[in-house]
């Protein structure tokens, strides 16, 4: 049996960026097959190789966020480097990179010059406030983004500062948005017969763009979204309830048969056949006694047991998930959410697995994050330098 083409089988991407944002959206084109060039300085390449946990010198998170790219070596300081730089885009068919608006612009690697040579480039570009407007030229990293785009205002309890996520969600979302533009703008061209573009994002309105109803209950009713812990303002009952063993429960009874069934399951027939708190806005006008019945019925009971009552009243719960309890879990197992692999000195490791999950065209992972311009010799060869242009490149310092 013939394994199927990936469905960016391909599509060239050429990466001019570093950490998360811009080198997470090339990742979701590398799994699902387009060819990914990543440009490293030559001096220690993306700083990301060198973040939170290391294996032999390299972070275990390069293994993931790299993997099934290519990697460069180009001094951008250097005239020659960056001609092979402007060679590779005249060749792509979409650029990513995530400097700061107008650095580029500087070495001639902006739009304009870029899309001079190349007229179908499709050329997505990250940043903290996008390429125009009065912030344009303010770094801005997730967390800013995170932070005027709504999200830390309305993330933690009441009575406390706001807090922030564990990941950095504001350069990940960005990034989504990044990949979801560039097949945009790819279809555009290829189906439509348009021109390449810009895909611009910015990190700030990425983030901005998943506040739900903030604008428009602000806007019309003068409501302004506050933290409130665990609990969902106006959708009752969901809250997060403590087991007798300790464990953290998400108790999801919202809905108005499944809160039913959820007061019947912790032996509370006269909640579930009150007629007032038959509908949302009953239950949510007596929030505070329903969290507490629901909190008391779950803190007698150990967590397994919480869980399994949940299930045999079809009432949504969750135990609250470290990744060892994913490791353990039946259902990221059955899905393929923990790809196994080999560190190149031999050492297993477990990736997490492709999404989103294709029948006919699924993602995969060809190999983990490369070394330090591990492919600029074969890269250079494409281009139709000669070995010995290739050594004279390095020897100058320009690769």
């Amino acid at each position: 049996m013939n394994t199927p083409a990936k469905p960016l089988a391909g599509v060239k991407v050429l990466e001019l960026g570093t950490l998360i944002a811009g080198p997470f959206c090339t990742r979701i084109l590398a799994e699902f097959g387009a060819e990914v060039i990543k440009v490293e300085s030559p001096d220690g390449g993306d700083p990301l190789r060198q973040w939170r946990k290391l294996h032999a010198g390299t972070s275990l998170w390069w293994s993931v966020q790299a993997r099934n790219k290519k990697s460069i070596t180009a001094n951008l300081k250097h005239p020659e480097g960056l001609a092979v730089v402007r060679r590779l885009a005249q060749q792509a068919d979409i650029v990513v990179e995530n400097f700061r608006p107008g650095v580029l612009d500087k070495l001639g690697l902006g739009w304009d010059a870029l899309s001079a040579a190349n007229p179908g480039l499709v050329m997505v570009r990250l940043s903290g406030f996008g390429q125009t407007g009065p912030y344009r030229e303010r770094p801005g990293f997730g967390a800013i983004g995170e932070s005027m785009g709504g999200l830390r205002y309305i993330t933690g309890f009441p009575d406390r500062p706001p807090v922030r996520t564990g990941i950095s969600i504001g350069d990940s979302i960005a990034a989504l948005w990044a990949a979801i533009g560039a097949l945009m703008a790819l279809r555009h061209r290829e189906v439509n017969g348009g021109a390449g573009q810009v895909v611009d994002v910015a990190l700030y309105e990425a983030v901005f763009a998943m506040m739900e109803s903030m604008v428009p209950e602000f806007d019309v009713a003068g409501f302004v979204r506050e933290r409130t812990g665990n609990v969902m303002p106006g959708i009752t009952p969901s809250n997060t309830h403590t087991t007798r063993d300790g464990r953290h429960i998400i108790i999801g009874g919202n809905g108005d048969a499944i809160f039913v069934r959820l007061m019947r399951a912790i032996g509370r027939p006269d909640l579930a056949d009150d007629p007032q708190l038959a509908s949302n806005a009953g239950r949510d006008a007596r929030a505070a006694e329903l969290y507490a019945a629901i909190d008391a019925w779950v803190a007698a009971r150990d967590g397994d047991a919480v869980l399994a009552t949940m299930e045999a009243a079809e009432v949504p719960a969750s135990a609250i998930y470290s990744v060892a309890d994913m490791f353990r879990d039946a259902q990221f197992a059955a899905r393929g959410m923990f790809e196994a692999a080999t560190l190149p000195d031999g050492t297993p490791i477990h990736l997490p697995g492709i999404v989103p999950k294709l029948a006919e065209t699924p993602g995969g992972t060809e190999w983990l994050g490369p070394k330090l311009g591990e492919h600029t010799s074969e890269i250079l060869a494409g281009l139709g330098f000669s070995p010995e242009e290739i050594l004279a490149l390095r020897e100058k310092g320009a690769i």
